[in-house]
């Protein structure tokens, strides 16, 4: 039994912490990285781990470690986090944009073999990749992914970020990539403060990674090199935490759902606002964060919802903001014409509410409580 409203906070991280330093191996030569590695991978059924600073990064790293540029289109949902688009654009390649489901969130796959097939038609740049990053608590359809990726010859890269302990039809999430990719950020599931990691099955594409983490060092000579890499490593102190919130990744995993189930129990039926998907045929929700999303007929937009929960004590966060909209990319001169209808309803109509592990069920009733004086 779950203690779902406890914090949580039983685990081994100070002792493990300790170690590091009693031990004296706080530097990324520590042996709780590897064990970090080795833990992220045989969790979610694949064959390497790398251990990076962020998880950002490693979507900069599984980027340069399939070898795309100029030339190279990668195909990615319009609503997601910035680093997606940013790795690809700052590799030189060009992110090729699909828009979201209404409902999960998540790119919507009816039109993605549309947008590769329409690429790889035109004049521009060549698809080479998909981009799949999993939004909020519900993966993405990787079947209909997968097929299009093996018609058209595409690699995939699979950012499971947000979805440490969530599956797809069973199978973990974070295992359908070339590479897949994860975030320890402090809002995450299992976090390391900061801290990342790339997973595949491929020894080729693990030991480049390992090379682009550490400067691309000359494996016999360590000062030559044959290639840019980046200083992407994880200190053995970072891992030491990882090690031990990976232990509790099911106790997590329970509470969040507790946190998603609780929060739909008390706010269903209230007209003028979207809930989160509870399931679909392939997942039950994993509630990383909850999402809501107010309704035509409420009068006011997101960014009002957060100032007036705001002014009850009630933090909340807007949604992501759509790549095409990004001033930096427009700027760019990226995506110039482009309309994605659906993310740019959930950038100005949605927000989430707070979902700590700390949470209690009183907090839970209370933030109710706000949400539907707001929404009255």
């Amino acid at each position: 039994m779950v203690p779902v409203n406890e914090p949580l906070l039983d685990g081994n991280e100070k002792k493990y912490l300790v170690e590091c330093i009693e031990t004296g191996w706080i530097s990324s030569e520590g042996p709780f990285v590897k064990r970090f590695e080795e833990g992220m991978a045989a969790r979610m059924g694949r064959s390497q781990g790398i251990a990076v600073a962020n998880g950002s990064v490693a979507l900069d790293a599984a980027v340069a470690a399939l070898q795309l540029g100029p030339g190279d289109a990668v195909v990615m949902p319009a609503f997601t986090i910035i680093s997606c688009a940013a790795a690809i654009v700052r590799a030189g390649a060009t992110p090729i944009l699909v828009d979201s489901d209404p409902i999960t969130f998540n790119m919507d796959v009816r039109q993605l073999r549309e947008k590769v097939l329409k690429a790889t038609r035109g004049n521009g740049p060549k698809p080479k990749a998909i981009m799949v990053a999993h939004i909020y608590g519900l993966p993405t359809e990787m079947d209909p992914v997968l097929e299009v990726a093996r018609e058209f010859n595409l690699r995939v890269i699979e950012d499971a970020a947000e979805m440490h302990g969530q599956t797809y039809k069973g199978k973990p999430c974070g295992s359908f990539g070339d590479l897949s990719t994860f975030s320890f950020y402090p809002n995450k599931h299992v976090t390391t403060g900061e801290g990342g990691m790339i997973l595949t099955d491929d020894a080729g594409l693990a030991d480049r990674c390992r090379s682009l983490r550490n400067l691309f060092f000359d494996k016999e000579r360590r000062y030559i090199h044959q290639e840019m890499g980046w200083n992407l490593r994880m200190s053995n102190i970072q891992a030491a935490l990882g090690v031990a919130q990976l232990e509790r990744l099911d106790a997590f995993v329970a509470k969040k759902r507790h946190i998603g189930h609780t929060y739909t129990n008390l706010l269903k039926g209230i007209p003028g606002i979207q809930l989160p998907l509870e399931r679909t045929a392939y997942a039950d929700n994993i509630y990383w964060v909850y999402p809501v999303v107010l309704g035509r007929d409420v009068s006011f937009d997101a960014v009002e919802a957060v100032k007036r929960l705001g002014a009850k004590k009630i933090g909340t966060r807007h949604f992501f903001w759509p790549m095409h909209l990004q001033p930096v990319f427009q700027k760019m001169g990226l995506f110039a014409g482009e309309s994605h209808p659906v993310s740019e309803m959930l950038c100005q109509r949605g927000f989430y509410l707070p979902s700590g592990l700390a949470l209690t069920d009183a907090q839970m009733q209370e933030t109710a409580e706000a949400v539907k004086e707001v929404i009255r």
